[in-house]
């Protein structure tokens, strides 16, 4: 992300360490609000506990060079991770329509 901004490395590490630190800060202020909001709704415990399933073996796939293992001749290949992104957004749209169904049938 710091490739090309300056020819000083250590311009690149300040940049690198106040985008940590602010990434922090907005972790921090945010952290009690998503906590409560994912207490109240078990659905989305579920649906944050199979991303982090999901990421995790993606990463051990990616980590173990599994895209190059061949199966009976065929090679696997890797899941373009635009797939991944696709999945996770859809599966929030329908939690976020699912909640809203919900809410809708309180009121009523």
């Amino acid at each position: 992300m710091t490739n090309g901004i300056s020819p000083n490395p250590n311009d690149a590490l300040i940049i690198m360490i106040v985008a940590v630190i602010i990434s922090v800060v907005i972790m921090m202020l945010f952290a009690n609000p998503v906590g409560e909001f994912v207490n109240r709704h078990p659905s989305v415990q579920i649906l944050g506990l199979s991303f982090l399933i999901l990421i995790g073996f993606m990463l051990v796939a990616e980590a173990a060079h599994l895209s190059h293992l061949s199966i009976f001749g065929n090679e696997v290949g890797t899941i373009p991770k635009g797939y991944l992104y696709f999945t996770i957004a859809f599966s929030l749209m329908v939690e976020f329509f699912d909640l809203r169904m919900k809410k809708n049938k309180k009121i009523n």
